[in-house]
């Protein structure tokens, strides 16, 4: 808003000249700006004339970009330098490096862990919420050997209770790590020939010592007690090579995870507001009726599209061909109302026709009242 200043005395000194008492006046003028309320303005009417053509290309370029194939090359997978102490990581860094994603060997917080990070692309799509490119950022998978497992099964088993410390739960890391046992299976038969290993543990305030035998029993219930009181799950895999192909497996799972969670967001494609993925486009006008009742049509067995094609054309709508089965005087013509339509063939092919049987199933279809009723009856 401007107030009326001396370049305009002249029209305020006529006003005045019939009434002396009067204040002075305000007028809107239309340079006046508001500051940051106009560039709102301008912001949102920017966004609203954005070119369509560019909306398309900056979605694509989103949707490329969570590609499973594309994002497994942003992620990275942290290695803890504990690992390669072992003869048998070399299957799993050959395995890594065959992915397509990176890998860094870099000490961590819980030693012999995995732990998977991804990189977030620059600039990134304003289309992809920012919580996509953090899923998947708190997993960790922790390399236990066989005997420090059976210690943590001991102290499970003997100290039963939710209110119980869980082996391998850090409260100070945000991360849940998942278990990977190596060869426990082979341990437990090479240390005794029952397949039982024994320990001896101290009971907590007590001097006395007990001997307890753990064996595969314990151990199943160990498991079943680390996945109800913890979530957590464990790996038992006979050699590195299937702990590679885990490994492998679940770096390729969290490179699809984006995209999942992006495509939980997409309009259903049998919306009519939607993006239209197959089927037949209907505008309001009615344009793409024809085309929606001829796939309907090809919806039935064993229908050609030469077949739907010389329904549709007989009758456009199926409101035409429910007017012909009115017009008809018995049952049986009306089941063998399309029966005799000519089909449309090649040169040098002989004469086709609908038939009688997909004439009565149509019909069928669009008159019966019973939600049971089994219209092929070769089926």
């Amino acid at each position: 808003m401007a107030r009326i200043g001396p370049g305009r005395a002249r029209g305020s000194r006529q006003g005045r000249g019939r009434g002396q008492g009067r204040t002075s006046t305000w007028e809107i003028s239309d340079s006046d700006t508001e500051g940051p309320a106009s560039a709102e303005a301008d912001s949102d009417v920017a966004t609203k004339t954005r070119d369509p053509a560019e909306e398309r290309r900056v979605a694509a370029e989103a949707l490329r970009l969570l590609r499973p194939e594309q994002a497994v090359r942003r992620l990275v997978v942290h290695v803890d330098p504990a690992i390669l102490e072992d003869a048998g990581s070399d299957i799993l860094m050959e395995a890594l490096g065959s992915l397509g994603c990176e890998y860094h060997i870099e000490p961590q917080r819980l030693a012999r862990s995995l732990r998977w990070s991804r990189v977030k692309p620059e600039p990134c799509p304003y289309t992809v919420p920012p919580e996509v490119w953090a899923a998947g950022e708190q997993d960790l998978l922790l390399l236990v050997e066989p005997e420090e497992f059976l210690q943590g099964v001991l102290q499970l088993i003997q100290v039963c209770g939710p209110t119980c410390l869980v082996p391998w739960i850090f409260p100070e890391s945000p991360a849940c790590p998942h278990l990977a046992v190596i060869g426990l299976d082979a341990y437990l038969w090479s240390r005794q020939p029952n397949t039982q290993e024994t320990w001896q543990l101290e009971s907590p305030g007590m001097m006395t010592r007990a001997t307890v035998a753990v064996g595969w029993p314990e151990v199943e219930e160990a498991l079943v007690l680390l996945q109800l009181w913890a979530n957590l799950d464990v790996l038992l895999v006979a050699s590195w090579q299937e702990l590679s192909q885990h490994v492998c497996a679940f770096t390729k799972a969290l490179a699809q995870r984006p995209f999942k969670c992006s495509r939980e967001s997409w309009a259903f494609s049998f919306c009519t507001a939607g993006r239209w993925v197959a089927g037949k486009r209907v505008t309001r006008d009615g344009t793409g009726l024809r085309g929606a009742w001829k796939q309907q049509i090809r919806q039935f067995n064993r229908v050609s599209p030469a077949v739907a094609d010389a329904i549709v054309t007989a009758f456009p709508s199926p409101r035409l061909l429910q007017q012909a089965y009115t017009a008809c005087s018995t049952e049986q013509e009306r089941l063998g109302l399309l029966a005799d339509l000519p089909v449309k063939v090649d040169k040098g092919e002989r004469p086709r026709r609908v038939g009688p049987d997909l004439s009565r199933r149509i019909y069928l279809f669009l008159t019966t009242t019973n939600p049971d009723l089994l219209l092929d009856l070769s089926s």
